[in-house]
C-alpha cells in the first residue's frame, strides 16, 4: 500500500509538470514562457506554509504531551519548510528577473519571504545553541508555536495590506475572486496538492531518520 501511494505521488507530480508545460496556456501580459515558473513557485511557497503550520501544531502537541516524537516532527517540518521556502525564493527570483529585469526588487512579497526565512533559520540556531535536550525541545516548541502567528501574517496578511506590489493578483485576490484561466487554476491547485503530499512524505522519512539517529546516540552513551 505504501509503495502504491509513493508511486501515485510521483505520478501526480509528473502530471503536474506535464500540465505546466503542455496543458496550461501562457498567462496574458507575461514575458515569454515566464508564467510557467509560477506553477512551481506558488506550490513550493504553499508547501513551505503548510510545513511551518505543521511544525507549530506538533510543537503544541509536544508542550502538551512531552513526547519526543512530536518534537522530532516539529523540527523536521521546519527543516523541510525552509527547503521549500528557499526553492520558492529562487524560483520567484528567476521569474522576477524575466518580468522586472532584476532578481530582487524588494517587493513586499519578496521582503515577507525573507523575514520568514530568517525567522525559521533562527529556530535552527536556537536548537543548536541549547545543550540540554529537554530545554532545547521546550524552547524550540514555544518558538514554533509563535510561528503559527508569524507564518500566516507574512505569507497572507502583510502582502495584502500594503498598497504597492509588483506581483500580479494572487489566486484569491483582494476582491475575494478567482481571476485565472481554468486550466491554469487546475494545474496550480494540482501542484499545491502534490507539494503538500510530498511534504508529508518527506516529513515521515525525516522523522524516522531522526528517531534512528536518536537511538544510535543513546546506545552510544550506554556503551
Amino acid at each position: 500500500m505504501k509503495t502504491l501511494l509513493r508511486w501515485s505521488l510521483w505520478l501526480w507530480i509528473s502530471l503536474c509538470i506535464c500540465g505546466a508545460f503542455l496543458y496550461a496556456p501562457l498567462a496574458e501580459g507575461f514575458v515569454g514562457q515566464s508564467s510557467r515558473i509560477l506553477f512551481f513557485h506558488v506550490p513550493m511557497a504553499w508547501g513551505a506554509f503548510v510545513a511551518f503550520i505543521t511544525a507549530g501544531v506538533y510543537a503544541i502537541l509536544y508542550l502538551k504531551r512531552r513526547r519526543p516524537e512530536d518534537d522530532r516532527r516539529s523540527e523536521a517540518a521546519v527543516q523541510i519548510g525552509l527547503l521549500f521556502c528557499v526553492l520558492a525564493t529562487i524560483t520567484g527570483a528567476l521569474w522576477a528577473r524575466v518580468m522586472w529585469g532584476a532578481y530582487w526588487n524588494w517587493d513586499p512579497r519578496q521582503a515577507s519571504i525573507v523575514i520568514v526565512l530568517v525567522f525559521y533559520a533562527a529556530y535552527l540556531v536556537l536548537r543548536d545553541a541549547v545543550e540540554d535536550p529537554e530545554t532545547e525541545a521546550r524552547l524550540a516548541s514555544v518558538y514554533a508555536v509563535l510561528g503559527l502567528i508569524v507564518a500566516p501574517f507574512f505569507f497572507f496578511v502583510l502582502p495584502r495590506i500594503v498598497q504597492f506590489t509588483l506581483h500580479p493578483d494572487s489566486v484569491i485576490n483582494d476582491r475575494g475572486s478567482v481571476d485565472m484561466e481554468s486550466r491554469m487554476l487546475q494545474v496550480l491547485l494540482a501542484g499545491a496538492i502534490g507539494f503538500t503530499a510530498l511534504f508529508f512524505w518527506i516529513l515521515r522519512l525525516q522523522t524516522r531518520l531522526a528517531a534512528l539517529e536518536g537511538r544510535r546516540r543513546h546506545r552510544g552513551l550506554l556503551s
